[in-house]
């Protein structure tokens, strides 16, 4: 197969045979990356007549459901979708030492014992994978383990081997000799996970990809590789916590923002049955700023604590900050409660943060936090069996948010006795030992407190 050899903008995409520093067409500097591409011969008539595919109609594709593959982790299958698909390709990515390698140890070692697993590793020697593994007191005996960098040495190996599960830690280590860059470009990553995606869905087999993150806490390499993948999994959590937490943000096989916590101990990492008892403070008497809400994360509610500081500011410009949610959307809130509530806050500085280190996204917080900010505020603490959800508009009113009655029943289940929710939101037949408030506008919630 001859190949030929060109340069790609990763921003706009356009070709060029040559290296320049500035794209010609979008004006990018040091955006041009190498890429083989292969020549077709003259006799080829493209991929699908090579491969001998007819068009089909949509109706007459034969499904084939393969039952999912259990992980042993209950709380990594959840995020996973129910379990590992078989021909499935999973990025994992995490910041240094977060515990991406463990669990991949942990997860491989309870599969090898009922499913053939390869472990290649490109940053650690095999002594220091085994130490690990013994460390943690996990089976050794079935999980094979293999030390390499060089893409096609894997692929051959894992031919011969047939494995069901295959690890690759990391993608960043990886090279292909079809290009003559360093390892860790560009280039030399999207070709390698390439190759490796192609072997998995022709093989059947179930690849683990670890990958390495920014600064900024974005995978590392172009995101290309984030569409090649069919779940991207990003592992969180607190340098000064023990709680970890995986989220995924793409999932094909299951629902996206599911959340999986864990706790690291000296024996590995173990799940946590149940998550919503950690986000939570125990307070011996309520304090100001502080609420609780009802998240909800992937198909399950999680209780968290958000708090808010509002401090009197001498500067021209009052500070909004946020730790674990959006400062735009809070900017907004503090907007929308000057308008429609009466409540100024432009000579403070307003600070938030949710509790635990958990990052919350949904719409859902917009309630809790106006009323942690009013709660700080007006120094005024709110009632500790007291949560709060809902999303708020900019006209003031209070918007229904979904699974609100799954939401109602996890907070009495963890013994909160009242809840402030939007009206839409109402139970029909109420929630046993709970009063539940419905309100339309922000001036009725600012009324309960």
């Amino acid at each position: 197969m001859k190949l030929k050899q060109t340069y790609v903008c990763e921003q706009c995409g356009v070709t060029s045979p040559k290296w320049v520093g500035q794209c010609p067409d979008c004006a990018s500097w040091n955006s041009m990356v190498e890429q083989i591409t292969p020549i077709r011969s003259s006799g080829n008539k493209g991929y699908a007549a090579a491969t001998g595919e007819q068009v089909v109609k949509l109706s007459d594709v034969q499904l084939t459901v393969e039952a999912r593959i259990a992980t042993g982790l209950n709380e990594l299958d959840r995020v996973l979708g129910g379990g590992l698909v078989g021909d499935s390709v999973v990025l994992i990515g995490g910041d240094p030492g977060i515990g991406k390698s463990t669990l991949l140890i942990q997860t491989l070692c309870h599969l090898s014992q009922t499913h053939p697993a390869l472990y290649v590793t490109g940053e650690e020697s095999l002594q220091q994978v085994t130490l690990r593994a013994r460390r943690l007191e996990l089976p050794q005996d079935q999980l094979n383990l293999l030390a390499e960098t060089q893409v096609e040495r894997i692929i051959a190996i894992a031919e011969k081997s047939s494995p069901k599960v295959l690890v690759i830690d990391s993608v960043q280590t990886l090279h292909t000799e079809l290009l003559s860059s360093a390892p860790g470009g560009v280039s030399q990553v999207r070709e390698s996970a390439a190759q490796l995606v192609r072997f998995a869905k022709s093989k059947g087999v179930a690849l683990f990809l670890v990958g390495h993150v920014t600064k900024e806490g974005m995978l590392a390499g172009p995101r290309v590789l984030e569409h090649m993948v069919d779940a991207v999994l990003y592992f969180e959590g607190e340098r000064d916590s023990r709680f970890r937490v995986i989220r995924a943000v793409k999932n094909r096989f299951g629902a996206v923002n599911e959340l999986g916590i864990f706790a690291m101990t000296d024996r590995g990492l173990r799940q946590v049955n149940n998550p919503s008892a950690i986000f939570l403070s125990h307070y011996e008497t309520a304090i100001s700023g502080s609420v609780i809400m009802v998240s909800w994360e992937g198909s399950r509610p999680l209780l968290v604590e958000v708090q808010a500081l509002v401090d009197e500011t001498h500067l021209g410009n009052p500070r909004r900050v946020t730790v674990g949610l959006e400062q735009n959307r809070l900017a907004m809130l503090l907007a929308v409660l000057h308008r429609h509530g009466g409540v100024a806050t432009f000579t403070h500085d307003v600070f938030v943060n949710v509790v635990g280190g958990i990052k919350v996204s949904e719409t859902g917080a917009d309630l809790a936090q106006i009323v942690a900010v009013l709660s700080s505020l007006r120094n005024k603490p709110i009632s500790s069996d007291t949560v709060v959800f809902g999303e708020v508009g900019l006209a003031g009113e209070i918007r229904p948010v979904q699974s609100g009655q799954e939401r109602l029943r996890e907070a009495a289940k963890h013994g909160f006795k009242r809840a402030i929710v939007p009206k839409a939101n109402m139970p029909k037949g109420g929630v046993d030992g709970m009063e539940v408030v419905g309100v339309k506008h922000i001036q009725d919630a600012l009324g309960h407190f």
